[in-house]
C-alpha cells in the first residue's frame, strides 16, 4: 500500500520550483546553458529519489524511459510540439522524473489524502471547464485537450492510483501553462494528420501525461520483484565457478613459509 508523504506538499513545491526555475532560465538561454541545466536537473533528481521508496524509484525510472521515447518521437520526429532549438532539451528526461515525484508527493500528502474526494472534484470541475472553453469558446480550438481531459477523468475513476493522478493534474497543468507562456515549447495548431485541433497548451495535458503514470504504476511492481529475485539468486549462488577457494589459497601459500622455517 502506498504510504503518505508527510512532507509531500513541501517536497512537491520544491521540485516544481526547481522545474519552474529551469524553464525560466531556459526561456532565454543557449544550447550550452540547456546542457548545464540538464546536468543539474539529473543531480536534483538523484537527490530527490533518496527520499522515496524503492518502488517509487522504479516507477520514476519507467516514467523517464517512457517519456523520453515519446519526447523524441512527438517533438523532433512528428513535431506535434517543438522546443526553441528544435531539440529535446537535456533537462527534459530528468524533468519528467521530477514531475512524477512531484505528483506522487503532492497526491500522497496527508492533507490531500484526507480530502481526496474534494481534490478529485476540484480537478474534474476546474479542468473540465477549461477543456469545454478550449473546445467551444477559445480562439484556438482544442479538441486534443478535451480528449486528454476524458483520459484524466478515466484515470481518476479507474486508475491504479487516484492520488498520483490528482497530483499530476496540478503539477502538469502548471508546468504546461508556464512552459508555453515562456515560449520554451510550442504546440502546433493541429495533429500531424489534421484530425484534432490542439491548444497551446492542450487543456487536458495532465490526462495525456497520465499514460506515463499508468505505465509506471502497472509495470514497476513486476520490475522491482524481478530485480529482487535476481539479487536473491546471486546471493544464493555465491562465488562463481572457477573462483579460487580463499581457504585453499591460504593453505597453499603457507606451505612454502613452513618449509623455509625448517
Amino acid at each position: 500500500m502506498e504510504q503518505p508523504c508527510r512532507w509531500g506538499v513541501v517536497a512537491a513545491l520544491a521540485m516544481m520550483g526547481w522545474l519552474s526555475a529551469v524553464l525560466v532560465v531556459d526561456s532565454g538561454s543557449t544550447p550550452t546553458v540547456q546542457r548545464l541545466l540538464g546536468v543539474a536537473t539529473w543531480g536534483v533528481l538523484l537527490v530527490a529519489l533518496r527520499w522515496f521508496s524503492p518502488l517509487v524509484r522504479v516507477q520514476t525510472a519507467v516514467v523517464v524511459a517512457f517519456a523520453t521515447v515519446v519526447e523524441y518521437v512527438f517533438s523532433p520526429g512528428l513535431e506535434v510540439y517543438v522546443y526553441r532549438f528544435d531539440n529535446v532539451p537535456a533537462y527534459v528526461p530528468p524533468g519528467h522524473g521530477l514531475v512524477y515525484l512531484s505528483a506522487f508527493a503532492l497526491g500522497h500528502a496527508p492533507v490531500v489524502r484526507r480530502h481526496l474526494r474534494l481534490a478529485v472534484a476540484a480537478s474534474v470541475v476546474g479542468l473540465g471547464a477549461w477543456a469545454a472553453h478550449g473546445l467551444w469558446l477559445a480562439d484556438r480550438p482544442d479538441a486534443l485537450g478535451a480528449v486528454w481531459f476524458g483520459c484524466l477523468v478515466a484515470f481518476l475513476r479507474w486508475g491504479p492510483s487516484t492520488e498520483v493522478y490528482v497530483g499530476a493534474a496540478a503539477v502538469v497543468t502548471w508546468l504546461e501553462v508556464l512552459g508555453t507562456e515562456l515560449g520554451t515549447w510550442t504546440w502546433q495548431p493541429e495533429d500531424p494528420v489534421g484530425w484534432l485541433t490542439i491548444g497551446n497548451p492542450p487543456t487536458g495535458a495532465a490526462g495525456g501525461y497520465g499514460w506515463f503514470d499508468l505505465a509506471a504504476l502497472l509495470t514497476a511492481p513486476a520490475l522491482l520483484a524481478a530485480w529482487r529475485r535476481l539479487a536473491a539468486w546471486r546471493r544464493l549462488k555465491g562465488p562463481a565457478a572457477g573462483t579460487p577457494d580463499p581457504t585453499a589459497a591460504g593453505e597453499t601459500t603457507a606451505l612454502p613459509a613452513a618449509a623455509a622455517e625448517r
